[in-house]
């Protein structure tokens, strides 16, 4: 029982993860260097990000620098951020490489919002969906009568993975709040 509900945890919060860095690739006007976690960049051959060739800073908040240690890589970088669905022109100036994010129009804003939501509602039917196998997990050891799982420890459980699922749906719900204020606020 116990197994199943560290499973359950450790699931549901790995779900959680994965939306709090989805929530970070959207765009909300602010510079945030976890726009270009998405962008890979041909280094000497391999599919590089960004980051691991270059350093990317915020100067101010609605600008991203890029200053590659290589500078032969300048180029490559500015092509690859082009290719990308981001929207955004580069600015090279032969050293390093800016990014000017432009302020979102309102029906831009509302987009995004509907975005984050729809990713926020596929992180809570990923939670879901750990709570229905682990429930389908603690049905099968109930009726098999090896577990040492009474009806009373069986219910207990249950309650306690509907527990953990309230908590980290909660979560989720807050995480898109913020996000969404971040969107409009701008």
């Amino acid at each position: 029982m116990q197994t199943v509900l560290k499973d359950v945890d450790a699931r549901m919060n790995a779900a959680l993860e994965a939306l709090t860095r989805e929530f970070a690739t959207v765009r909300t006007g602010r510079a945030s260097a976890a726009l270009l976690d998405a962008i890979r960049v041909d280094y000497y051959g391999t599919p590089t990000p960004i980051q691991q060739m270059a350093s990317v800073s915020t100067p101010d908040a609605r600008t991203l620098t890029i200053q590659p240690w290589e500078a032969g890589q300048i180029g490559v970088i500015e092509k690859a951020i082009q290719k990308s669905d981001l929207g955004l022109t580069p600015v090279n100036d032969g050293k390093l490489i800016r990014l000017t994010m432009p302020t979102p129009t309102e029906e831009r804003r509302k987009q995004l919002v509907k975005t984050v939501a729809k990713m926020a509602e596929d992180a809570r039917v990923a939670i879901r969906n750990v709570r229905r196998e682990a429930n389908d997990k603690l049905k099968t050891a109930a009726k098999d009568r090896k577990a040492a799982l009474s009806e009373d420890d069986e219910r207990r459980a249950h309650d306690q993975v509907q527990k953990t699922t309230d908590r980290f749906i909660a979560k989720i719900d807050e995480l898109l709040k913020k996000k969404e204020q971040e969107i409009l606020s701008f």
